[in-house]
């Protein structure tokens, strides 16, 4: 296969072959054809097409006239000067897809009109030195789908004028600046489709011209700093169908004019603040294809004045475009985002795009709530959807299947639950030992949720927070340095806001550590009552494993409420609880539930409420002293108390939460004093 580059009249003018009337070589078809120059300079070029015709030499009678020569899919495996003589006229000549395996069975030196070689699809293996010496005004070598591993450092010596250079999906496994020594004027390199896992610093510096740069699909892992440093007047580069776990953020700096960025079909999992940052002419950016990605953070993109054209498509774990991903981009118009996992797009993230005019955002799961309300507002300037027919609301379920600019504004709530998509969790994720892992947790809400992460050990970690070898960034990833079989477990994300909360979560293995978390599973988990008072009692667990439906439900015995059971959701990460409003002297049954096949129970019985003794009979005068003595004491005693009661904290997952009973006996200290025989002042929790 051929590459082809387009010319800007290639959509618009179409000419058709004219007869060219002259002696023609047997089986071959003489005609004036339209031609290109490798400056896309237009020329009726009469053509000579011996294509498909399985010949093993030239033909003979070549008209002298001759500017383009076809032998394209033939089975030539030399050709000599001789064979070409008096073509002084020859511009063109494709030997494509023939049998050639070496260069030097390639003898043409004199032929000075030549600018375009076609040699890709033969089984050359190697370029000696000087290879195509003899050819001044080539502007176009095609060495592409070869066989070629190593090329001699003086390989392109004489091809002082060429412009354009092919030699991608070759079995190349180093790239050497030397090549480029030769090539002062170079404006076009081709050369992804060969094994080459690094770009060293300055490969490219030689090539000062070079405006466009393919490096797709040859296995890159890392762009260094310095790669691409010397390439002034690049304006495009590609880097598709890589092995890049981050934007080369360092690299792309070195280049002041690019206007054409393809970072598509890589295992890009962020889009980070800066990455794309002061990039002053870029115009289009694709970010395609991409099965890992699944975050546009804060000001990814930003201070792009002349960015019209964004393309995030296809990306089938995006759930998430942080509200300020886009900052200053002043003339965005165009912005693809369809076919991905996104729930809404949020209104600070159009606000924050002045000339965008159309938005595509169909086949995402798009939530129709207060996160996509921009879509109805009454806009100066709406923006078009691309496909509206087919950009349906996923969520609520009353609006479900409806088309999103169908919905009024009216029929979107003010404010809406926090949503982490389930395409960013993976159930199980592997991870060898000694690895660093980072998970990520992403949420869009109004208000904005606030996340956090439960891990293992019962520990609750928020942003910014670190404990052992885990550490939340402020975007909430939860970032584990050096895994060994004790992080292995249970890991929970909590999204949560003043409307709701939302959790995902997944489990972790440690290569060789799974018999270790299989035994210990189960001798983890631990219920047992702390402390039992009139009308509290105080639980606590140490659970191997964070389930978000986890819950806790309890049942009266021999009372009034007899039968009848209670229940309430644990937080994801809890390991101690509270359970108030309980009766006194009453028998209860408490169950943690952690899963289908997972419950424990306890048994209790609350204490009695317990009565002052009767006081002695004595004199009205000294019971009136005694009185009053006892409700001096009492005052002092409970304000005491109260002050206990709201200075006290239990500490809950390195968190100070203040009791519901502790609050319960504030209610008991607001009554103290007026019957004496009816006043608690409580005690000190162990």
């Amino acid at each position: 296969m051929k590459d082809f580059l387009h010319t800007p009249f290639g959509s618009s003018l179409v000419i058709q072959s004219m007869p060219w009337r002259v002696p023609c070589p047997h089986q071959c078809v003489c005609q004036i054809k339209p031609w290109y120059s490798p400056q896309s300079v237009y020329r009726e070029a009469p053509t000579v097409d011996c294509n498909d015709l399985l010949l093993i030499q030239l033909p003979t009678s070549l008209p002298q006239e001759t500017q383009t020569l076809r032998l394209q899919s033939n089975l030539i495996s030399s050709v000599d000067q001789s064979e070409l003589q008096g073509l002084v006229n020859l511009t063109e000549l494709d030997l494509s897809h023939n049998s050639f395996t070496s260069t030097r069975t390639l003898r043409i030196t004199d032929l000075p009109a030549l600018l375009s070689l076609h040699m890709e699809e033969n089984q050359l293996r190697h370029l000696p030195e000087a290879a195509f010496f003899g050819l001044p005004s080539l502007q176009e070598l095609y060495l592409n789908h070869n066989r070629l591993r190593s090329i001699s450092p003086g390989a392109f010596k004489g091809l002082d004028k060429l412009l354009r250079l092919h030699l991608n999906s070759n079995r190349l496994v180093v790239i050497d600046r030397r090549w480029f020594h030769a090539l002062p004027q170079l404006e076009v390199l081709m050369i992804g489709g060969n094994p080459v896992d690094t770009i060293q610093d300055l490969h490219f510096k030689p090539l000062s011209s070079l405006r466009s740069l393919v490096l797709a699909g040859m296995g890159l892992r890392e762009i260094s700093e310095r790669a691409l440093e010397g390439l002034q007047n690049l304006e495009s580069i590609s880097f598709y169908d890589n092995h890049l776990i981050k934007v080369p953020k360092e690299a792309l700096q070195k280049l002041p004019g690019l206007k054409f960025l393809d970072l598509n079909k890589n295992p890009i999992q962020l889009v980070q603040r800066g990455d794309f940052q002061n990039m002053l002419h870029l115009k289009e950016l694709g970010l395609n294809n991409m099965e890992e990605l699944i975050s546009i953070e804060h000001s990814a993109m930003e201070n792009l004045p002349e960015l019209t054209k964004l393309e995030i498509t296809n990306n089938p774990r995006l759930s998430y475009i942080h509200p300020q991903a886009f900052q200053k981009l002043s003339s965005m118009e165009s912005l693809m985002l369809n076919s991905n996992a996104l729930s809404a797009l949020h209104s600070q993230t159009v606000r924050s795009l002045p000339r965008l005019q159309e938005i595509s955002l169909h086949t995402n799961p798009i939530r129709c709530d207060c996160l996509i309300r921009w879509v109805g507002a009454d806009n100066d300037k709406p923006v078009r959807f691309i496909e509206p027919q087919s950009t349906f609301c996923s969520e609520p379920p009353e609006l479900k299947a409806r088309r999103v600019k169908e919905v009024s504004f009216r029929e979107m709530a003010d404010s809406c639950l926090p949503l982490i998509a389930p395409s960013t969790f993976p159930s199980n994720i592997e991870v060898k030992h000694g690895d660093n892992i980072a998970l990520h947790c992403r949420a869009l809400a109004e208000p904005e949720p606030s996340i956090y992460w439960v891990i293992p050990q019962g520990v609750r970690l928020t942003p910014s927070s670190s404990y052992g070898r885990y550490q939340v960034l402020t975007e909430g990833t939860l970032e584990i340095f050096g895994v060994t079989a004790e992080e292995a477990g249970f890991y929970t994300c909590v999204a949560q806001n003043l409307v709701g909360a939302d959790t995902r979560s997944l489990t972790l293995q440690v290569e060789g550590g799974d018999l270790l978390l299989a035994s210990t599973q189960k001798t983890m988990d631990s219920f047992v009552v702390r402390e039992v008072k009139e009308r509290y009692a105080l639980l606590t667990w140490q659970a191997s494993r964070n389930v978000p439906t986890a819950h806790l439900s309890w049942v009266s015995n021999g009372s009034l409420d007899a039968h009848h059971r209670h229940s309430t959701r644990i937080l994801a990460g809890t390991r101690k609880f509270n359970l108030t409003h309980l009766q006194p002297g009453t028998h209860y049954k408490v169950c943690l539930h952690m899963g289908p096949n997972d419950t424990s129970c306890v048994r209790l019985r609350t204490k009695d409420v317990s009565m002052p003794d009767p006081l002695p009979d004595l004199t009205p005068a000294v019971l009136l002293a005694v009185s009053a003595l006892l409700l001096l004491f009492a005052a002092r005693a409970c304000h005491g108390g109260a002050s206990f009661a709201k200075n006290t904290n239990i500490k809950e997952d390195s968190k100070e939460l203040k009791t519901t009973e502790l609050k319960s006996s504030e209610r008991h200290f607001a009554g103290c004093g007026q019957q004496l025989t009816f006043c608690f002042c409580g005690e000190k929790p162990n």
